[in-house]
């Protein structure tokens, strides 16, 4: 009755159920955007609910209640696909406030038209991420899907990868993206000096506290806060987190009183958090409340479709104005077999490097660093097969080897659409006369 005069008066439609064997039906002849139970129920139980509900309606997001204070309970129904809970007794704004941000991420998740306009606006920004593999697309496709949400988002990959670039996206695509987006590695600060960053300090907290110094979650009110290596954060500091994290508010440290925060926490870690929980080095609520949505970006040598695209964007963004060298096809080979350890960073590394070595305008092997020709053979790591291949385009242009790799990519196209032309040349992004052009008289 509470919840629902109070929803209410909030504009909201509401449709009430005494228990979940009541719900059940309702569910089944109705939609919803959003589902609000107890956990505590008889005979279906708010976990036998939801697990009912995540299976028929996965778009619906869910908030439990709990009067329990129970982690035990309330991990588990985060892993069963609730959005968030709620302890009792409730906050009223607190409690608003998830509902607000529940329906916000249901209205993301189908695509409503008001937010679609929002991401297609913020589309000129994603200049910064290569999106030639399907990883990368997936990757694209989650940060149009999410950003306008406020959700808590988790972002795992090697170091490398690109995680604070797609950090940087989702804030841009925000409805926080006028508002300050702050960057903090967790690994990189001892205990004492991250958390005065994070929360803040007063005067006289501790030596050197000449003054009151504002935390970046203070410093991010309204914006996006960026935790890198969050994996590296000791575990006093993760529950001091998840303190923030549930309440909306930080206390400076030394200080007594709470300051009420608004921002939007992105995460990223290079070591899975599943592996460090194990460990005992990981709180299990921390990670279910930052993980919400997992945003995994897969190394680059599983996504070699990006290296040359990645190459010739990183070589025009280091020339600016200038010409850029030529790129001689041994050196493009010598990329795509490497297997890039250090991803994109490397990569960046490995052009700079070239850049400084070119000679007359041309970037040859030589001009690459040491450990990549040394772990890459003349003519590819797979042996005298790709050696073979660049043979044969030996003395002649540059022009005839594009050529040559265009055709071999058309028959491979046409090979995984079964010889179905009208589909080849959706995928290839060109008309169907385009690409009986480029077919041989023998293929048309």
């Amino acid at each position: 009755s509470v919840l629902s005069t109070l929803l209410r008066a909030e504009g909201y439609d509401v449709t009430t159920a005494l228990g979940g064997d009541v719900a059940i039906p309702i569910l089944e002849e109705e939609t919803f955007d959003l589902m609000i139970s107890d956990i505590r129920m008889s005979p279906v139980n708010g976990l036998q609910l939801l697990q009912r509900a995540h299976d028929n309606y996965p778009k619906m997001a869910v908030l439990m209640l709990t009067a329990y204070g129970s982690v035990e309970t309330a991990i588990e129904a985060l892993k069963l696909g609730a959005f968030d809970y709620v302890t009792k007794p409730f906050k009223v704004d607190e409690l608003l406030i998830t509902v607000e941000r529940a329906l916000e991420y249901n209205k993301a998740l189908n695509e409503n038209v008001t937010l679609k306009a929002q991401i297609n606006d913020s589309e000129l920004r994603f200049d910064s991420i290569i999106a030639e593999s399907q990883p990368m697309k997936h990757v694209c496709d989650m940060i149009e899907r999410v950003a306008p949400t406020d959700t808590t988002i988790l972002i795992s990959g090697e170091s490398g990868t690109g995680k604070e670039v797609v950090a940087n996206a989702i804030h841009a695509c925000s409805r926080r993206s006028n508002k300050n987006f702050l960057a903090i590695n967790c690994a990189a600060l001892p205990e004492p000096l991250l958390e005065s960053e994070m929360f803040g300090h007063v005067k006289g907290a501790f030596t050197g506290a000449s003054d009151n110094k504002e935390g970046l979650f203070e410093a991010a009110n309204g914006g996006t806060i960026f935790l890198d290596e969050i994996g590296a954060m000791s575990m006093s500091i993760q529950g001091k987190l998840l303190r923030v994290l549930q309440e909306k508010e930080i206390r400076r440290v030394g200080g007594n009183d709470t300051v009420s925060i608004d921002c939007r926490v992105l995460a990223a870690t290079n070591i899975p958090l599943e592996q460090l929980m194990e460990q005992g080095k990981f709180r299990e609520d921390l990670y279910y409340r930052l993980s919400v949505i997992p945003i995994s970006i897969k190394p680059l040598r599983e996504r070699s479709e990006d290296i040359l695209p990645l190459l010739y964007h990183i070589l025009a963004k280091e020339c600016g104005d200038d010409t850029p060298p030529v790129i001689e096809p041994e050196v493009c080979n010598t990329m795509e077999q490497y297997k890039w350890p250090g991803n994109v960073r490397e990569l960046e590394n490995a052009i700079k490097h070239a850049l400084a070595f070119q000679s007359d305008g041309k970037v040859t092997r030589e001009a690459l660093p040491e450990k990549i020709r040394i772990a890459v053979k003349a003519g590819g790591a797979a042996g005298g097969s790709r050696a073979g291949e660049l043979q044969d385009y030996k003395g002649k242009s540059l022009k005839a080897f594009l050529r040559g790799k265009e055709k071999e990519y058309v028959d491979q196209v046409l090979q995984a659409t079964d010889g179905n032309k009208e589909e080849a040349a959706k995928a290839l992004k060109i008309s169907l006369a385009t690409l009986y052009r480029k077919l041989p008289e023998s293929q048309e």
